[in-house]
């Protein structure tokens, strides 16, 4: 254990009483202290606009700088440049897939998404961005065997424009019962669909609040999976609002075994508050997920 000197506990110890005295209450006190910590710089922090969809951009993103946030994501083409002129990016761009439910797995929108994607990609490149998101659709009877060849087979005709403008495809992974039906649904099945592609520029799309509801096991399924993963996003469950200690995941090691792995892509924000001021909530969130491998 790390001695700790005998002024250093007298000075945590006074300022604990303190708090007491003036009836701050001792979690409230942690909180505080953790926010005005400098991040550690482990984690490449982002954040999802439309979680906080009532701050302009022009409002949030010079909100996230100072907070040490450096993307806000889930942003279209229209809106890349002006959390750019934030010194901001755009850690994970849409605006090429119209539809969760309508996806890859649909041979028959096949002709209609590559014509969208193979607009999308290059406009991706061209604004410096790396990551553009997509979607397996609904299942609607399908086999998994059925969705891995109909999604193969659509994606494959995009993936070497991906390739070219080095631009990442990342396919998200959502749970079945809030959007119901999807059926990237489980790490296994995204794996199993990056494999057949078989290309460095499809990945997948962690959501750990909606693998937690599909299938638990965070860190041992995230880890052994990293390969495949382009990009994180966080959330508490249940409800998907913030990720303290009023949800049942434990972020603080879960990003930690994320740090170890060596992953060097954006953890995202994606969950509504529920507190009075947003914005506290989210340099919490930001602090929680901001650890040291060791």
């Amino acid at each position: 254990m790390e001695k700790i000197s005998r002024r250093a506990a007298l000075k945590t110890a006074s300022a604990g009483m303190a708090a007491v005295a003036l009836g701050i209450p001792a979690q409230q006190l942690a909180a505080s202290q953790l926010m005005d910590a400098p991040l550690k710089g482990y984690v490449k922090h982002s954040v999802s606009h439309w979680c906080f969809g009532n701050y302009p951009l022009d409002e949030l993103a010079p909100v996230c700088k100072e907070i040490g946030i450096s993307s806000i994501e889930l942003l279209n083409p229209k809106d890349w440049a002006t959390v750019q002129k934030y010194g901001l990016t755009c850690a994970m761009a849409q605006g090429a897939h119209w539809s969760i439910d309508e996806g890859w797995n649909r041979p028959d929108l096949h002709d209609k998404l590559v014509a969208r994607y193979e607009e999308v990609i290059p406009l991706v490149a061209k604004a410096g961005l790396t990551n553009l998101i997509c979607f397996s659709g609904k299942r609607n009877g399908l086999s998994d065997e059925q969705g891995w060849e109909n999604c193969t087979k659509g994606l494959k005709r995009i993936v070497k424009t991906a390739e070219k403008h080095k631009v990442i495809l990342n396919m998200e992974l959502l749970n079945s019962y809030g959007h119901a039906d999807y059926q990237c649904d489980k790490t296994a099945w995204g794996v199993e669909l990056c494999k057949r592609v078989g290309s460095e520029n499809l990945k997948l799309l962690y959501d750990i609040y909606h693998m937690q509801i599909m299938e638990g096991n965070i860190i041992d399924i995230m880890t052994k999976n990293i390969a495949y993963i382009g990009h994180i996003h966080t959330g508490g469950n249940p409800g998907r609002n913030e990720i303290d200690e009023t949800q049942e995941l434990n972020y603080p090691a879960i990003m930690k075994a994320l740090v170890k792995t060596g992953y060097k892509g954006f953890v995202g924000q994606e969950w509504v508050p529920k507190a009075a001021d947003k914005i506290a909530s989210l340099r919490r969130g930001i602090h929680i997920c901001d650890v040291s491998p060791s």
